[in-house]
């Protein structure tokens, strides 16, 4: 840890966290966070930061900040008609605040660098292989993960830095994300990361399945739906279509009224559905209304003995 304090402008983020070796885009509108970053243009260019705890929260005071953030440079500002202002930052180093300063124009704190350690040896070159590795699977899998952050991930050879990116781009939330970005033993920062994101493959593929299922229940319903339509606008063409609709009312009606064992019941149901979705003018509709007239004549003739 490096024990000298350095003054710096907070720009408080809601409902993200940004680790080190991330360059990433905020849209900054609320006017601390504004002042905060015409301050550091006009001076060396380095912000602060740090994530609010409420991300709800429209004016968080000093107490609703965690305490560890990143120290970033500010690559591009660009003031936007609006008056917000779009901002590309890039983080460099864990620092953790010590005290915030007095300022009426913007969030200001005292803080010092964080320095890390590497952790197990064997462990680290594991899982560094593990979490390139499933990184790949995992950005296949959620679909919206940029091809830059995939290059950057593949071309990463510090553990460390490779810890951050992964982490950077996990569908986590921001509670856990900050846990990643406090913990410096960087063995076990990668161990945190892929379990993370063993986690999240886990959802995702459950996802996708619940997903597939539910989108070939839809289709198969509306394909249904179409063909029996269509079935209707042809009878109504033919002109048999009402007493298409008669005669089966009046088979439904028979069969509701007729003693029909268990498997028969089942058996004639199962044939009056069959015939609603054919056309009356088919050789099988006229097949199955005969079975069904046969079935109907049976517990009749049996009743006779």
């Amino acid at each position: 840890m490096t024990n000298q304090s350095t003054a710096y402008a907070v720009l408080p983020l809601r409902d993200m966290v940004v680790f080190p070796h991330m360059i990433v885009p905020l849209f900054v509108g609320r006017d601390k966070s504004v002042r905060a970053l015409e301050a550091v243009m006009r001076e060396d260019k380095q912000i602060l930061l740090v994530t609010q705890i409420d991300h709800a929260a429209e004016d968080p005071g000093t107490d609703g900040m965690y305490r560890v953030g990143v120290l970033a440079n500010v690559l591009q500002l660009l003031k936007l008609p609006d008056g917000t202002v779009k901002v590309l930052v890039e983080g460099k180093s864990r620092v953790q605040i010590t005290a915030f300063v007095e300022n009426d124009q913007h969030f200001e704190a005292e803080a010092i660098v964080l320095d890390e350690t590497a952790g197990d040896p064997a462990a680290v070159e594991a899982l560094t292989r593990a979490v390139g590795d499933d990184f790949e699977r995992y950005a296949k899998i959620k679909r919206n993960v940029p091809e830059e952050a995939l290059s950057a991930i593949a071309d990463a050879a510090e553990p460390a830095r490779l810890a951050d990116l992964a982490a950077g781009h996990l569908g986590v939330d921001v509670a856990r994300k900050q846990e990643l970005l406090e913990t410096l033993d960087v063995a076990e920062r990668l161990e945190k990361v892929y379990g993370l994101m063993e986690g999240e493959i886990s959802v995702l593929q459950v996802e996708r399945k619940i997903k597939s299922r539910v989108k070939s229940q839809m289709e198969r319903t509306q394909r249904e739906y179409y063909l029996n339509e269509q079935m209707k606008a042809i009878q109504k063409e033919l002109g048999d279509g009402e007493d298409g609709q008669n005669e089966l009312t009046e088979l439904e009606d028979r069969i509701k009224s007729t003693k029909f064992s268990k498997e028969a019941r089942e058996k004639a149901e199962a044939e009056l559905k069959k015939l609603k979705s054919m056309s009356p003018m088919s050789a099988e509709a006229t097949v199955v209304r005969n079975y069904l007239d046969w079935l109907l004549a049976l517990p009749r003739a049996s009743s006779r003995g």
